[in-house]
């Protein structure tokens, strides 16, 4: 008796046509194309977001709250940005320099201003009241200057909105601040995350 073999089956092999390979080509071809744009697009918003922080910090520098003296308008720990230039107004929250420091106060009073604070912390300017709805409680605070004051050519007379906190141009020994000291003024917030707006 023979021995018998189990006979292996065998599977055809088919080869795919050349229409199909054409179309797999044509799909890898896509795909390749698709990652390389993909690849680019993403290159270019790189480079535009490096470009944009770029003019931000030379245009529009950020600088961080210390201390308590803009509150409620700015407490500390806010990270806000400063549109540079000398042109500030009356109300402008003014970035300054002032004994090697970056301060943060309002400005009340341009040159030639005259600044008059009444016992109960009302402002006036050139005999007009100020209207402060930044200011969460209005105080004279410990202002030893004589009052009404003349704001000096070139200078500008600024205060902190936390009035009974601020050390500012109600001192003489801060006085009004040169012109030439002031950076610029802060126009938007971008920390805290809750907080992000524009500066009033």
């Amino acid at each position: 008796m023979e021995n018998e073999h189990p006979v292996e089956e065998t599977e055809k092999i088919v080869l795919p046509t050349t229409e199909e390979l054409v179309e797999q080509l044509e799909r890898e071809r896509y795909r390749f194309h698709r990652f390389k744009a993909l690849r680019r697009v993403i290159f270019f918003l790189i480079v535009a977001v490096a470009v944009a922080v770029f003019v931000l910090i030379l245009l529009m520098p950020t600088i961080q709250i210390n201390g308590n003296s803009m509150e409620p308008q700015l407490k500390a720990g806010d990270v806000v940005l400063t549109q540079k230039g000398k042109d500030v107004e009356s109300g402008d929250v003014v970035v300054f320099y002032y004994n090697d420091k970056i301060l943060v106060k309002r400005l009340i009073g341009n040159s030639g201003d005259w600044v008059d604070i009444d016992d109960t912390g009302d402002v006036y300017v050139n005999g007009e009241l100020l209207d402060e709805p930044y200011v969460a409680k209005k105080s004279l605070g410990e202002c030893d200057i004589d009052l009404p004051y003349h704001v000096p050519e070139g200078r500008i007379f600024v205060m902190g909105d936390q009035r009974s906190e601020s050390i500012d141009s109600r001192y003489s020994s801060v006085g009004c601040i040169d012109k030439e000291q002031v950076v610029g003024k802060l126009v938007f917030r971008i920390w805290p995350i809750g907080d992000i707006g524009i500066v009033n």
